[in-house]
């Protein structure tokens, strides 16, 4: 039985790992955090495409336990006055209806149902470096511990140690806008951000100087973001938060528009957390011998478009299957890779034009232009059933 490494215990390695075992897989996954991984405070959207990804990998149960659904998105000009109000993916369908859910929560759920199904999952095993033969590729961590497997898969985020032994030198960078979240159980909120009840809403607004976004939970709690263009956020200030400083930074700004987005950021706590989107350069090179990288690893993009959990999850389910179907180790991750490669890169360009806007995110000098890959292939892709070699040669 082939052995793969994983590296990363968040939300795509947990994934990966879950779709490696359904597919017959001996996969361990090795996690530098003591318990769920970094960032656990702020909120993501799991789009549709997220969930089929889950519902393929049997975890739909897993996800839909915590976080609320949303069915459609209502989005505001700057002066409050509703310009669209549209529904969300699959909103139909249940297990494929958008999830808006704490990044915390969803990677402790993942990490749970790893356990659950008995893979190997070990903490504090953070790498160091990675040592590829011609039949083994080995991890050493700081510990000074080591693990061999037929396949080591990076999915060990924006930061990656396995794109470093990679890729030397491609390294994330900023996107052109920072992003700040929050909660809040005491703003007022109205009908235009909460809707009607029942609704499972998301309201958009386009401000004039910043984009923000709100989604009331069933219990009350607004969730909320913020993205600002301009200059990063220093490091040091991330490393040492000031959130009621960015309270009132955000507060100022907003109030600049006659829409709920200031009294929403207002009412909030000092529990505000930031971060500056960031992406990695179209064309980066995501495997050599039997390493690979996936999810934000291989292509972080800004936060723009919401996609970045869902396409990591779809890495997951694709990789597995590619494993699975095809019958050595160098075709398998280049179906992978030709199947990916286009729908994600799509994804850094787009997100990149939102963020920067409508300019164009970087470039490595082998990168090739982005094409937009056909979207109605990926339910096939994605369906467990469906053998992936129907797809080679036909990655778009």
């Amino acid at each position: 039985m082939t052995r793969i490494l994983v590296i990363g215990g968040g939300i795509a390695g947990t994934a990966t790992a879950l779709a490696l075992h359904k597919a017959g897989f001996d996969v361990t996954v090795h996690e530098a955090h003591a318990d769920t991984a970094e960032d656990i405070g702020a909120f993501l959207t799991l789009a549709s495409n997220g969930m089929r990804a889950l519902a393929q990998l049997d975890a739909s149960g897993a996800v839909t336990a915590i976080g609320f659904p949303l069915r459609s998105m209502r989005v505001l000009d700057d002066q409050g006055g509703q310009v669209a109000h549209v529904p969300l993916g699959e909103a139909g369908d249940t297990l494929l209806r958008y999830r808006c859910l704490r990044r915390g929560e969803l990677n402790a759920a993942l990490q749970a149902e790893v356990v659950r199904r008995g893979i190997g999952l070990s903490h504090r095993a953070r790498l160091v470096s990675v040592e590829n033969g011609p039949d083994k590729v080995t991890a050493h961590f700081a510990d000074g511990s080591v693990s061999t497997g037929d396949l080591l898969v990076g999915a060990d985020g924006l930061n990656s140690v396995v794109r470093r032994s990679i890729a030397p030198g491609a390294e994330p960078v900023y996107a052109g806008q920072s992003v700040f979240y929050g909660y809040t159980r005491s703003a007022p909120v109205t009908e235009a951000t909460e809707g009607t009840e029942g609704a499972e809403l998301i309201t958009m607004v386009r401000g004039s100087t910043a984009a923000f976004g709100c989604a009331v939970s069933p219990d009350g709690e607004a969730y909320w973001f913020a993205r600002v263009g301009g200059d990063a956020v220093p490091a040091e200030e991330l490393a040492h938060p000031s959130p009621s400083r960015w309270r009132e930074h955000l507060v100022e700004l907003l109030r600049k528009d006659a829409t709920p987005a200031a009294g929403i950021v207002a009412a909030s706590t000092d529990g505000i957390m930031a971060t500056n989107a960031t992406e990695i350069p179209l064309g980066t090179p995501w495997r050599s011998g039997r390493t690979l990288i996936i999810g934000d690893a291989a292509h972080a993009a800004s936060p723009a478009t919401g996609q970045g959990a869902s396409m990591a999850l779809e890495d997951a389910v694709i990789l597995a299957k590619s494993l699975r179907d095809t019958p050595d180790l160098d075709s398998a991750l280049s179906l992978y890779e030709a199947c990916r490669r286009p729908r994600v890169e799509h994804n850094i360009t787009a997100s990149g034009e939102i963020s920067r806007g409508a300019g164009s995110p970087p470039r490595t000098s082998r990168a090739p232009s982005p094409q937009r890959p056909g979207d109605d292939t990926l339910a096939l892709q994605l369906d467990w059933g469906l053998d992936m070699r129907n797809f080679a040669g036909n990655g778009d």
